[in-house]
């Protein structure tokens, strides 16, 4: 009930204020398992993403959303619960293989799955080297997974500020990459690059940006919010 408020609210208030740019919206599937892996400029894209798919997103966030005690702290819980948000712990040294199995969970029970395969927000605002969990993850769940460039998000909401500004915005969808039928070759870290690096082309194609052949930081893998 409370998405469904904020798909009524929220949602057509950032078509509204921002009238973003929207392409390729009927490559993501109304129902069942889907992976939308996006580059990562803002705080704001995981709320441009859902609103340009017409689906609920599902994504990895910081666990500190969900147990900051307190009066802001229920507030929080609630809102990111609402959203289908999954907790994540970070510093955890079983993380990385932690939000794999989370990820997995998520799609097995049919939902979107967005996800930050740069692992963090883009410090410079070009597009860095992907981590492998992206390739993980499709492989070991089979879904399809989404290319997703997102564009103008930065000027929205710059990391470090919370003010969101108005700018143009674009949300570009491509079209569904797949690597079920190369489950049992997970193994074999040349594999993990090589979908990585195929993903990360698709979104680079649509996004635009320079790419940056080094990682943005540390990071799950999965880019949890």
């Amino acid at each position: 009930m409370l998405y469904r408020t904020l798909e009524l609210t929220l949602a057509p208030a950032l078509r509204a204020v921002y009238r973003p740019t929207i392409t390729g919206a009927h490559h993501v599937p109304r129902t069942g398992p889907v992976i939308l892996a996006a580059n990562h400029q803002s705080f704001v894209d995981e709320f441009f993403t859902p609103m340009a798919a017409r689906r609920q997103v599902a994504y990895l966030a910081k666990a500190e959303y969900f147990t900051t005690p307190g009066f802001k702290g229920a507030a929080m819980r609630t809102f990111f619960t609402t959203l289908g948000h999954v907790p994540v712990e970070r510093g955890d040294t079983r993380s990385a293989a932690a939000v794999i199995d989370l990820g997995v969970g998520v799609l097995a029970e049919g939902r979107a799955l967005g996800i930050f395969p740069e692992g963090t927000r883009s410090p410079d605002g070009r597009l860095h080297k992907f981590r492998t969990g992206v390739a993980r993850l499709a492989l070991r769940s089979g879904a399809p997974v989404v290319p997703v460039g997102l564009v103008g998000t930065r000027a929205v909401q710059a990391p470090g500020e919370r003010r969101w500004h108005r700018a143009p915005v674009g949300i570009h969808f491509g079209a569904p990459l797949r690597f079920g039928d190369r489950a049992a070759e997970e193994r074999s870290s040349r594999v993990l690059r090589e979908i990585t690096d195929t993903i990360r082309l698709a979104v680079q194609e649509l996004s635009g940006q320079e790419y940056v052949d080094a990682f943005a930081g540390s990071s799950t893998g999965l880019g949890a919010a």
